[in-house]
C-alpha cells in the first residue's frame, strides 16, 4: 500500500507529531524507544490511522498492548479518528529491483514519521547514544538492545546496588573464568531497572570480550523464535545455536508459556550451567511464584543467586532525576528545573524510576510546548494524572494473591484452583473483593487471575463479601488487616 499523496498526509504530520509527544510523555523513554521509535505515518483520513513498522514481531505486540492507547492519543487530535492499523513496511511497500519509486505512486520521505521526530526531538530529551560495539551474530539475533543501558546511565543506590554488582560480575566473567553463582535471577516489580541491568550487561560483556557469544532474548521472543523454529522446521537447528552461547539473558521470565517451549529452555538452562556458560534472568517475581513456569525450571532458576530489586528511596529518586535532568540538557541547555520541585517530584513520583523518566518527560513537554518556566504550579498539573493513575495501580492481584494465601495458610494454587471446600472457597471471595475494591482491573480480568473463572462468579463473590462486612464485624476487621498488610 502506498502513501496518500497531497494535503491528508501533510495534515497527519503535526497530530502525530503531537500523538508520539504525548506516547513519550505517559509511557516513559524506556518504553517509548522500544516500542515506537520506529513507528511511521503511512497515512491519516479523518477516521482511519495507518501506521507501519519494520517488523511483524513489532506489529503484533504494539497492536495486543498499545493499539487502545494510540486511539485515544488519536481521537485527542480529532474525534472523528476510530481506527488505527498496523502494517509491516516491507510488506506494505517493498522496493522494485533498480531502488526508483514504483510506477503509479508518489515519492515519499522515507516516512511522515521520520519528519516528525525532529519535532519531537526539539521538545523531549533525548539521551546520546554511547560508543557500542554490534553484538556478534551467529545466525540467532537476539532482541534489539539499547544503547543508552549501560552500566554507565545505571543510577546506582540502596536498593539496588547488590544487583548492580553481580551484574557487573557477570559481565567481567567468562566460560575460564566462571562464577559460583549460575544462573543469577533478578527480580523486581516493573520500572526498577531489570531490563537495564540484562541489557548492560550484554553491552559490557561484549565490549570486554569481543568474540563472545552474548544473547539477549524477552521471554516472548524466545517462545517465538522456537514456534518459528518447529513450523520452519529448524528446531534442531535453533537449539544447537542456543546451547552455543556464551552469555545468555532472558528478560520478563513470567511471559515463558508453553509446556513444550518451557521444556525446551530446561533442557538449554541444563546444557549451558552445565557447560560453564552463563544465563542471567529477570522476572517480576522470584522463582517459586512463577506459577505458570514448569516446576523443573523454577527448581533450576531457584538454585543460582536470587537477588530482589527494591524500591527506590528518596536519595535514589533524587539522583535519578538529576540524571534524567542533565540529560534533557544536552538537547536544551536553557532547561532548568528548581531545587523545590525536584524535591517535590521525588517525594511524590515513588514507584519507580519509569515513573520518574515520565515526570521529567512531562515536565519537558510542558515546558517546550508552551514555553513557560518549570516551577510548582507547572508540576503539580502536569504530573496529577501520572500520581493518580499510579496510586490506583499499586497494588496488583498478584499481591492480593499472595497476602491472602499466607493470611489464611493456603497456597496460591489452592486459591485459583477448582476446590469447593470453605477453607478454600471464603479466602477466594475475599481475594477477589479485594481485587475488585483495590485495583483498577475489571471483573473479567480479575476472573482471568482466578483460575479463568467467569465474571459472574467475581460479582457474586464481592457482592457476598459485602454483605457479610455488614453484619459480621469480625470479617471486616479481618479484611481491614489484610488491606493494611498489601499496604506496607
Amino acid at each position: 500500500m502506498t502513501e496518500t499523496a497531497g494535503p491528508t498526509g501533510f495534515e497527519g504530520t503535526e497530530p502525530w507529531s503531537r500523538v508520539r509527544l504525548r506516547l513519550r510523555a505517559e509511557l516513559g523513554e524506556e518504553v517509548y524507544s522500544s516500542w515506537f521509535a520506529r513507528v511511521e505515518l503511512e497515512r491519516f483520513d479523518g477516521g482511519s490511522v495507518l501506521l507501519s513498522v519494520p517488523t511483524r514481531f513489532l506489529k503484533q505486540w504494539i497492536s495486543s498492548h498499545y493499539r487502545d492507547k494510540l486511539i485515544q492519543l488519536w481521537q485527542q487530535e480529532n474525534k472523528a479518528v476510530r481506527r488505527v492499523e498496523l502494517s509491516v513496511r516491507g510488506a506494505m511497500r517493498p522496493k522494485p529491483a533498480n531502488g526508483n519509486q514504483p510506477l503509479g505512486t508518489t515519492a515519499t520521505p522515507k516516512s511522515i514519521g521520520q519528519r516528525t521526530d525532529a519535532a519531537i526531538r526539539q521538545a523531549m530529551p533525548v539521551t546520546p547514544v554511547p560508543a557500542v560495539p554490534s553484538l556478534p551474530d551467529d545466525g540467532l539475533k537476539g532482541s534489539p538492545l539499547d544503547p543508552r543501558l549501560t552500566f554507565d546511565n545505571f543510577v546506582e543506590g540502596m536498593s539496588n546496588n547488590l544487583a548492580l554488582a553481580a551484574a557487573r560480575k557477570v559481565a567481567a566473567s567468562s566460560s575460564d573464568n566462571p562464577l559460583a553463582f549460575n544462573p543469577l535471577f533478578l527480580h523486581a516489580s516493573v520500572g526498577l531497572g531489570k531490563t537495564h541491568l540484562l541489557q548492560a550487561i550484554a553491552w559490557a560483556a561484549s565490549r570486554e570480550l569481543p568474540r563472545r557469544r552474548v544473547l539477549y532474548l524477552t521471554a516472548e521472543q524466545f517462545v517465538y523464535r522456537f514456534v518459528a523454529a518447529l513450523r520452519d522446521q529448524s528446531a534442531i537447528d535453533f537449539k544447537e545455536m542456543l546451547r552455543g552461547i556464551d552469555l545468555l539473558l532472558i528478560d520478563d521470565m513470567q511471559f515463558l508459556q508453553g509446556k513444550q517451549v518451557q521444556q525446551e529452555f530446561c533442557h538449554t538452562l541444563n546444557a549451558l550451567i552445565d557447560g560453564a556458560r552463563q544465563v542471567v534472568v529477570a522476572a517480576d517475581r522470584a522463582p517459586f511464584e512463577l506459577e505458570a513456569v514448569d516446576e523443573r525450571v523454577r527448581s533450576r532458576l531457584a538454585g543460582g543467586l536470587l537477588i530482589q530489586i527494591g524500591a527506590p528511596d528518596y536519595a535514589l529518586r533524587r539522583s535519578i532525576l538529576e540524571q534524567r535532568l542533565s540529560v534533557a540538557r544536552r538537547a536544551a541547555p536553557a532547561f532548568s528545573v528548581p531545587d523545590d520541585v525536584l524535591d517535590y517530584v521525588a517525594r511524590h513520583v515513588t514507584a519507580n524510576a519509569r515513573d520518574l523518566d515520565g515526570a521529567v518527560n512531562r515536565m519537558v513537554a510542558h515546558n517546550q510546548l508552551t514555553g513557560a518556566a518549570v516551577d510548582m504550579a507547572m508540576a503539580e498539573a502536569a504530573l496529577r494524572d501520572l500520581m493518580r493513575a499510579r496510586e490506583s495501580r499499586r497494588v496488583r492481584i498478584e499481591d492480593i494473591q499472595r497476602v491472602v494465601s499466607k493470611h489464611f495458610n493456603i497456597s496460591r494454587s489452592d486459591l485459583i484452583s477448582e476446590r469447593r471446600t470453605r477453607t478454600i472457597v471464603r479466602p477466594r471471595q475475599i481475594a477477589m473483593f479485594l481485587a475488585k475494591t483495590m485495583t483498577p482491573r475489571s471483573l473479567p480480568e480479575i476472573g482471568r487471575h482466578f483460575g479463568g473463572r467467569d465474571h459472574t462468579t467475581v460479582l457474586h463473590a464481592v457482592r457476598k463479601i459485602e454483605e457479610q462486612c455488614r453484619t459480621d464485624t469480625g470479617l471486616a476487621q479481618e479484611i481491614d488487616l489484610i488491606r493494611r498488610l498489601l499496604d506496607l
